[in-house]
């Protein structure tokens, strides 16, 4: 159930927390400019002991060895092919690690780490349903001046607005719209949760926020299938820190970057509105007659109007006019370049002739 049930025009996701509360547009608005809040519903992992940073460190993909208290980052679990498990934002407060990520990965995320505890002084647990997680922009919280029975235990803040130490970032720099993503969440108990539903403070449901989130180009476990790599969803510039000692998966992630490229790429699409209908996400994507890809995410944005993230095969044109379906009716989208179809092959390693080449004059 949840906090935010009692607000008007509450109207729930499949998930429990608001889609929208009667004006997703408006929410928006509020939520852009800092001026409302958002229940995230993400799910709560934590580890504790005093191997739990290092240990984090040797089987996941960022550099976590020595983070500092406080200190904001997010990582990933990839199989031996390279490909994304799990995905995990991080802050730890010096006695406890919090994972935040996706509520129906929560349970396999906890029970994976747990799997993998061996001998080391760490403690791993689910602490969803123990905890809300509330969203806002902004450095301060539209809720500070609200009376609250007991703090937030951890405030994570999201490292997306420039490439992180270690990164890589694909898309263009110059024209990124990450410069104007500012999301932080805080771990709060239940009864805090409650007294912010029921104060003033505006609220925005998770409409609101996912419209935000394409618009900003930033990756979710959302946008992952069983095939996806983190440089298709270009997830180096914040995830992933590539001179870092090994990790399971780390091979294929220096291999595609140094040496090779990957066989797919995420890009933003802008969407034909004029019948008034937003294809779903897992979506075919499609140029001409062939299928080229996948719709990953959609929404209204206040601004930009339709939008989506597709993850589309590298080799499609950038310039390529794009059809979607829904509800029968066929959208026309156009592209905006995100991971370009060149990404990766940083070393610049030339390639050498074919044994028994003849090199003509």
């Amino acid at each position: 159930m949840s906090a935010f049930a009692g607000r008007a025009g509450f109207v729930a996701t499949d998930s429990g927390p608001a889609a929208h509360f009667g004006n997703p547009l408006g929410e928006q608005r509020l939520l852009a400019r800092g001026r409302a809040v958002v229940e995230l519903g993400l799910g709560v992992v934590t580890v504790t002991g005093p191997d739990r940073l290092s240990w984090l460190n040797s089987i996941t993909s960022q550099l976590l060895t020595g983070l500092a208290a406080g200190v904001s980052t997010e990582t990933l679990v990839l199989d031996q092919s390279g490909r994304v498990e799990h995905a995990a934002r991080v802050v730890d407060d010096g006695s406890v690690a919090w994972l935040l990520t996706e509520p129906a990965d929560a349970a396999p995320l906890a029970a994976w780490l747990d799997s993998m505890r061996f001998m080391l002084r760490v403690e791993v647990a689910d602490r969803s349903a123990d905890f809300a997680t509330i969203g806002w922009f902004g450095e301060s919280a539209p809720f500070a001046s609200t009376d609250l029975p007991e703090t937030p235990v951890a405030e994570w803040v999201d490292p997306w607005a420039s490439v992180t130490p270690g990164g890589w970032g694909y898309a263009d720099q110059e024209a990124h719209p990450a410069s104007d993503w500012t999301l932080r969440i805080a771990v709060v108990p239940p009864g805090t949760a409650g007294a912010i539903a029921a104060s003033d403070e505006p609220v925005a449901g998770l409409l609101a926020y996912e419209a935000l989130r394409i618009a900003a180009w930033r990756p979710s476990l959302s946008d992952v299938d069983e095939r996806t790599i983190p440089h298709e969803l270009d997830w180096l510039r914040s995830a992933v820190h590539l001179s870092k000692g090994c990790y399971r998966g780390q091979e294929t992630v220096a291999k595609v970057h140094n040496l090779g490229h990957p066989p797919r790429r995420v890009v933003m699409l802008h969407l034909d509105g004029s019948d008034g209908v937003l294809p779903a996400p897992g979506t075919p994507v499609v140029s001409g007659e062939k299928e080229v890809g996948r719709l990953t995410a959609s929404g209204i944005h206040h601004e930009l109007g339709p939008i989506g993230l597709a993850v589309v095969k590298r080799s499609l044109d950038p310039a390529a006019t794009l059809t979607l379906s829904a509800d029968d009716v066929v959208v026309s989208a156009t592209q905006e370049v995100i991971v370009p179809p060149g990404a990766g092959a940083t070393a610049d390693v030339p390639r050498l002739p074919r044994l028994g080449a003849v090199r003509r004059s």
